[in-house]
């Protein structure tokens, strides 16, 4: 049975449409067996995006909250099919772990074709971590293509309980793009994408559909917290997880 040591997408009610304090998100963590969490809240163009303050003033929040590790990170958004994000250039040096995802909300659908070139571009940006919920059905690209840039560029692709869940065609898609990263040793992180405390953790489909295809623990990053600490310290060595 897999196992996640870390949950590397989840929300505060810095978040508006997310219902728990950063605090409340660790407490239940610490009680599902969860050792770390992505602080990843909405950034810029998102209509209920904190202000750029909020990630400005990481420099306050310890990297350990009742007993679970906290990262201090970000979800921007993809603004173009030249892989633009949103997040402003001051904020880079007070996040630790970016999220790049597409939204509706912030970029209007477009075909196959600009979705995989945003995606192509996107890899080659040194400052993401990871992939966001890259399986709705609004923005359908070449799986195949992507899978092999993101390896190329060691760039995280996440599986979204949550988009499992409530997005048209993500469980369908998940699984056929659980099965490139499984073909091309491309690594995953299974994620809740939690906007409530007492979804952190839990992932019970994702972690269904990669056990009935045989999908290698040792290729999902977030089932060893050191997996993605080492990852964070390689680009951010001055953090302090002690």
């Amino acid at each position: 049975m897999i196992k996640l040591e870390a949950d590397m997408h989840t929300h505060t009610v810095a978040s508006t449409h997310a219902y728990s304090t950063i605090t409340e998100n660790c407490t239940f963590a610490a009680t599902t067996g969860i050792k770390a969490l992505g602080m990843t809240d909405h950034v810029g163009t998102m209509p209920d995006s904190p202000h750029c303050w909020h990630f400005h003033n990481y420099k306050i929040l310890p990297h350990k909250i009742n007993g679970v590790y906290v990262v201090h990170g970000a979800e921007a958004n993809i603004v173009d099919y030249n892989g633009t994000l949103d997040l402003d250039k001051d904020s880079y040096r007070f996040v630790e772990w970016i999220i790049a995802s597409y939204h509706k909300y912030t970029l209007k659908p477009a075909n196959s074709l600009e979705h995989t070139r945003g995606y192509l571009k996107l890899a080659e940006n040194e400052n993401v971590d990871m992939i966001g919920h890259p399986t709705t059905a609004n923005f359908e690209y070449d799986m195949e293509k992507c899978v092999k840039k993101f390896k190329e560029y060691d760039k995280l692709i996440e599986i979204n309980e949550s988009s499992i869940m409530w997005k048209r065609g993500s469980r369908e898609n998940a699984l056929e793009l659980m099965r490139l990263c499984k073909k091309y040793d491309a690594m995953i992180c299974i994620n809740t994408d939690a906007h409530f405390h007492e979804l952190i953790g839990k992932t019970p489909i994702a972690l269904q559909m990669a056990e009935s295809i045989d999908f290698p623990e040792k290729l999902i990053a977030n089932s060893h917290w050191e997996t993605i600490r080492d990852r964070i310290l390689k680009k951010h060595p001055d953090i302090s997880f002690d």
